[in-house]
C-alpha cells in the first residue's frame, strides 16, 4: 500500500503523519524537538517505521514548519510548503466553507482569511513571543505545572484576573505580582489565557473580518483555556 508522509517541524514541537491513498491518518507522532530538529526527525523516521506495517511504502513526502528547509533536504522531501499554505489548505480540506484560521504556534502566531475555498489575506505575529505556545510553556514551568494541565486548571478559575500580555517581562512581573498578593493559581492561568487572546487580536486582527466557521489550529489550540477566552471574546 502506498503511502504519504507529512512532516511538521515546529521551534516547540515536531509532528508526523502517515496518510494512505485515501487520505486516512493511519499513524501519527509527536515529538519536542528539543532545538535538534534533525536529531528529532531521525529519532522520529526510527520511530515510525517501527509502527508502519511492511505493507505500507512511503511514496512521497511533504514538509512545513519553521524547519522545513533544512529537513527537506535531509528527507529529500517531493514537496515543501509554507505555514500558511500548509494549514489554510488542512483547514479547508476538513471544513469546506472555513472563513477564518486563527494559529498560535510554539514561536509565532497566524491569521489565515479565506473566501470561497482560497486564501485571500494572512498576517503573521514573529516579533515578540508573548502571544505563543513557547511563552505559555515558560510560564507554566514557573509556577510548577505541566503544560497539558494548563488549559484544565484555568477553566477551574473562579475570578477575572487581568495580565499584561504585550510583553512577555510585563506579564512576568505581572505574575509573581498578582501571586505575592495570594491571587490563586487558576485565576492567573485564566489571566494568562485572555492577555494571550488580547495580544493576538491586537496584532494580527487589525480591521480584518472575522467570520465564521473559524478553525483554531496550532499547538495553543489544544489548551481549552485559550480556546474559551477566544470564544468569550
Amino acid at each position: 500500500m502506498k503511502a504519504l508522509l507529512g512532516i511538521d517541524v515546529g521551534s516547540i514541537s515536531t509532528k508526523l503523519a502517515v496518510l494512505d491513498d485515501e487520505l486516512n491518518v493511519r499513524e501519527t507522532l509527536y515529538l519536542r524537538t528539543r532545538g535538534q530538529p534533525a536529531e528529532v526527525v531521525k529519532e522520529a523516521l526510527a520511530t515510525l517505521l517501527t509502527r508502519l506495517p511492511q505493507e505500507i511504502k512511503i511514496a512521497g513526502t511533504g514538509v512545513t514548519g519553521s524547519g522545513r528547509k533544512l529537513i527537506a533536504k535531509i528527507v529529500d522531501a517531493d514537496t515543501v510548503k509554507n505555514e500558511i499554505i500548509a494549514q489554510g489548505i488542512a483547514a479547508i480540506s476538513l471544513i469546506k466553507d472555513v472563513k477564518t484560521v486563527v494559529e498560535i504556534g510554539g514561536q509565532d502566531s497566524k491569521l489565515i482569511i479565506i473566501r470561497d475555498g482560497v486564501i485571500t489575506d494572512f498576517a503573521m505575529n514573529t516579533i515578540c513571543a508573548a502571544g505563543t505556545g513557547s511563552f505559555l510553556d515558560h510560564q507554566a514551568e514557573r509556577l510548577g505545572i505541566k503544560i497539558e494541565d494548563f488549559g484544565f486548571l484555568a477553566l477551574k478559575s473562579k475570578t477575572k484576573v487581568n495580565i499584561a500580555g504585550r510583553c512577555t517581562v510585563f506579564a512576568e512581573s505581572d505574575m509573581i505580582c498578582k501571586a505575592q498578593t495570594g491571587t490563586n493559581r487558576e485565576d492567573i492561568l485564566a489571566g494568562l489565557c485572555r492577555a494571550i487572546v488580547r495580544n493576538y487580536l491586537s496584532n494580527l486582527v487589525k480591521g480584518k473580518n472575522l467570520l465564521a466557521p473559524i478553525v483554531f489550529l496550532g499547538g495553543v489550540a489544544a489548551n481549552l483555556g485559550v480556546k474559551k477566552a477566544f470564544e468569550e471574546e
